[in-house]
């Protein structure tokens, strides 16, 4: 797998702001960052589950600092999976393996390298449970790696996964123009791994943030999306986006049709929403409690916490984080 550029996070300006609704949907060892609790920074006397941070594509442990922090004061100690940028290089061994060129790659040999960095952490998260359970919070790449882990690495007691912006899904086979940018790396988990589950043992949570919609190289940018998308809202879990960082092009853009090429390497589709990166579809997965939340940008790298939010910003954090808490 090597760093698609789709997967890079683009530099967005402050957009107008629109309200939209947020849905349900259906379809470390020592080498390990560990944020304990602090008194003088938790506004919770009870000790919650602790927490797995697993980093996106390119992203090290040092952007998720700050989310760690947050975290604390909601009384969640974390471990941030050891990952630096130059890790990611690793994955160009992959290069190697004729399943590349096929489009038939799988996680392991050429990820084992994270997934160990990801095993350390739970090993040191286990440590704080003292015998209970973790939550894992996967970003990006991190969520639909934190499925491969649960499937092959580990017997710890996990009791959510809580993704961020992740690609869950492998893009559509046979469009023109559309290269799985994962070389079946996407094809391998949804095949091989459990299904999504939203149980009292095991809660997937699946957030997407809705930052910018795309818009298709040629034609009209408002034409309808042909991707089918599957709205219930029965369940009462079910809350209204309220952030003014919207971005909604009224026509086409130079940028609106970047975005809008790279939500079509991932989805299939241009003209969709997403948070500038991944497209709200794919961040979705049948089975989870799936979550939209508006103006929520994609990455830690190029955002900030009031013109353009991201899902670790404390603000986005209050709309998720009760999903940590016992």
């Amino acid at each position: 797998m090597v760093l698609p550029p789709c997967f890079k996070p683009l530099p967005l300006p402050s957009p107008p702001g629109i309200h939209l609704p947020i849905s349900r949907r259906f379809s470390c060892t020592c080498s390990a960052v560990v944020y304990r609790e602090s008194s003088s920074l938790s506004s919770s006397s009870v000790a919650q589950r602790p927490a797995v941070i697993l980093p996106g594509l390119g992203n090290n442990t040092g952007d998720y600092e700050k989310l760690a922090l947050t975290l604390q004061g909601y009384g969640v100690s974390t471990v941030v999976a050891n990952v630096s940028r130059i890790d990611w290089l690793r994955n160009a061994a992959g290069l190697v393996d004729p399943n590349y060129w096929r489009g038939t790659l799988q996680p392991r040999p050429v990820l084992d390298w994270y997934l160990n960095r990801v095993d350390e952490a739970v090993n040191e998260a286990l440590k704080q449970s003292q015998g209970g359970s973790l939550s894992i919070i996967g970003h990006s790449a991190g969520g639909w790696l934190a499925r491969v882990y649960m499937e092959e690495f580990t017997n710890a007691n996990i009791s959510l996964l809580l993704t961020l912006g992740s690609p869950l899904q492998p893009p559509p086979k046979g469009l023109p123009g559309v290269i799985d940018q994962t070389r079946g790396l996407l094809d391998y988990v949804e095949k091989n791994c459990k299904k999504a589950v939203y149980t009292p043992e095991l809660r997937y949570v699946c957030i997407a943030g809705r930052y910018i919609q795309g818009s298709r190289f040629f034609g009209n940018s408002n034409s309808p999306t042909t991707i089918p998308i599957a709205i219930e809202q029965s369940v009462p879990e079910v809350a209204i986006g309220n952030n003014p960082s919207t971005l909604t092009p009224t026509d086409a853009t130079f940028r609106t049709r970047f975005v809008g090429q790279g939500y079509k390497q991932v989805c299939g589709q241009a003209d969709v929403w997403g948070d500038g990166v991944v497209p709200e579809i794919s961040a979705h997965l049948e089975g989870a409690l799936n979550i939209s939340l508006d103006g929520v940008y994609h990455s830690p790298v190029g955002s900030d916490d009031e013109s353009r939010p991201w899902y670790g910003s404390p603000g986005v954090v209050d709309q998720w984080v009760h999903h940590l808490l016992n």
